[in-house]
């Protein structure tokens, strides 16, 4: 194979080894002919798109709950959602409008979810990941309305690894784990179904991998969906190689439980990061000591109206009672930019929705809103043990982080923090702490706005990296006047789940660690194997560095356990 390269760098969504031949997905649905046209029966097309739709929610919800038979619930939940899309009366709505305009239906359908792809595909980062769902709904019902066979994952007797450009959860959730080595796709995230869906299977996934669909069909690979590598036709001896290091990497790992420490005792809690209830039982079984960062707008997002007071209450008691002996930090409704609402748009047109009103910004204009999140949160924490801290996103000064404490505590919540994500709130830092009791530092945006990189932007990816020394510094200028005033600092970007990027957090003088469950165990190897000391020369060495690379690798040779870990 002397035109593939030897190894293919994408994103690394879901840890683990998986080898096999390459299978790809089936050709996609054709889009239909561009001013198709019906016979002139418009009701009769009209019906006939309806009854696709409504044949490919039901299939859906089929899948789903066939899904749920083998033990995946996530899929159940995720195909549910995809079944509720194709049941959208807007979409059908814009279908039927198309039809009685003498669009043909196959057509008429492709152009409605046209709209809403666009729509989505403008959203940022979250809705952008919803884009590739959109598509399977709809290559589903033309396939239906064209008399063509169904997208979907080819069969197989032997274990293979599935590539694609990007994977359905309608076919996705049904996948066995016994016979799916690993997944690699060309588009994809980590908040895409893909990947969401993978790590619940157990299976390795590497994602925005350029080129990933040209691996012609059988060829052998090795993926690491840690490393988010895939080797192209490894040698027996490589893959006996990689499945003994992760063999070993996971005894490794076993063996490290218990809280977050450093080798020579120093506490560093480890928290995940959740977007809800349903993430509890993940974050538990990874030995999660709290909760770093609630995600609470996800208990917002795609709806019309808010979340009752009720609803809101029972979500966060739900998590308030998975950890009595821990910490949960909730963050406030993180609204704007790549998650917009429905019911709360911005007062105006944005050009830069980054840059514009969201997180507290948005909550302050409408407080009605914060209100209700703050009571709800201070009625769900009465009685129970656990110590319930509340943040504010996207605060910029002193004056913002004054309004949110007063308003916790108005409501009776009495460990009001801030988020630090703006480079103003860093370079400040003196002064937010003296009005709140704790910071948490947000690397991806505080990313973002350093380096003046959209982070939704894939061409900008250069600049989105937390080892920046720049970042670095402002990490190490929020750390210090926290720790002078007693407070704590935590981190609950993607950078905390980095193995050899917490140890050097831990030395900028950072008191907490908050990421997705999956990374703890490796984080927490990581820390208990170095010193502070050492944790302190690797940060040293990473901030004494020019560029994000020498600062990874100055660091990485101040942490010579990392290489045991296989990291």
């Amino acid at each position: 194979m002397p035109d593939l390269p030897e190894m293919l760098r994408g994103a690394g969504v879901s840890p683990g080894i998986g080898a096999g031949p390459v299978r790809t997905i089936a050709d996609s649905v054709p889009e239909p002919p561009a001013g198709a046209r019906h016979a002139g029966d418009a009701a009769a097309e009209k019906a006939t798109a309806q009854d696709a739709l409504e044949a490919v929610a039901a299939d859906l919800e089929g899948r789903g709950e066939r899904a749920a038979e083998l033990g995946n619930e996530e899929g159940r939940e995720v195909l549910g959602a995809q079944a509720l899309m194709a049941r959208d009366p807007g979409l059908a709505d814009a279908v039927s409008t198309r039809i009685d305009g003498g669009t043909a239906a196959a057509r008429a359908v492709f152009e409605a979810f046209g709209v809403y792809r666009e729509m989505l595909a403008g959203a940022g980062e979250y809705l952008a990941a919803r884009v590739s769902d959109l598509d399977d709904i709809r290559d589903r019902a033309i396939a239906r309305l064209l008399g063509l066979p169904m997208p979907g994952v080819p069969e197989s007797d032997e274990p293979f690894v599935l590539v694609a450009r990007d994977l359905a959860p309608a076919d996705t959730a049904l996948l066995d784990p016994a016979l799916v080595a690993a997944f690699v796709t060309e588009e994809g995230g980590p908040t895409s179904h893909t990947a969401i869906l993978a790590r619940t299977m157990g299976v390795p996934a590497v994602v925005a991998l350029p080129g990933a669909t040209e691996l012609p069909e059988g060829t052998p690979v090795l993926v690491d969906g840690g490393a988010g590598t895939v080797r192209v036709g490894p040698s027996e001896e490589e893959v006996a190689a990689a499945r003994g290091v992760a063999s070993a990497r996971d005894s490794l790992l076993t063996e490290s439980s218990g809280p977050g420490a450093t080798k020579d005792g120093h506490r560093i809690p480890l928290l995940a990061n959740i977007g809800g209830p349903r993430d509890v039982e993940a974050a538990l079984a990874n030995g999660a000591e709290g909760v770093g960062l609630y995600r609470t707008e996800f208990l917002f997002l795609d709806r019309s109206t808010p979340p009752g007071d009720d609803e809101q209450e029972a979500a966060y008691r739900e998590v308030l009672r998975a950890f009595p002996e821990g910490r949960v930090v909730v963050r406030t409704l993180d609204a704007g930019a790549d998650k917009p609402l429905a019911f709360l748009p911005p007062p105006g047109e944005e050009p830069n929705p980054a840059l514009g009103e969201r997180g507290l910004r948005l909550s302050r204009v409408h407080p009605e809103v914060l209100r209700a999140q703050l009571a709800a949160l201070a009625r769900a924490a009465e009685g129970l043990p656990a110590r319930l801290e509340v943040m504010a996103p996207m605060v910029t000064g002193v004056e913002e982080a004054e309004f949110f404490a007063e308003s916790c505590r108005a409501a009776g919540i009495d460990r009001p923090g801030v988020m630090i994500e703006v480079p103003a709130a860093a370079l400040r830092a003196r002064d937010l702490v003296t009005e709140v009791e704790f910071f948490s530092i947000g690397t991806n945006d505080l990313t973002q706005y350093a380096c003046a990189a959209d982070r939704q932007i894939g061409g900008l990816a250069g600049f989105q990296d937390p080892w920046t020394p720049a970042v670095l510094d402002l990490v190490a200028m929020t750390a210090g006047p926290a720790a002078e005033a007693g407070k704590g600092c935590g981190v609950c970007g993607e950078a905390a789940g980095d193995p050899a990027l917490a140890c050097v957090l831990a030395g900028l003088g950072v008191t907490s660690l908050s990421m997705s469950a999956p990374s703890l165990p490796l984080v927490r190897a990581a820390l208990s194997r170095h010193t502070l000391e050492e944790c302190r020369r690797a940060a040293e060495a990473a901030r004494s560095a020019r560029t994000a690379g020498q600062a990874r690798t100055a660091a990485r040779e101040m942490l010579p356990a990392l290489a045991e870990l296989g990291l």
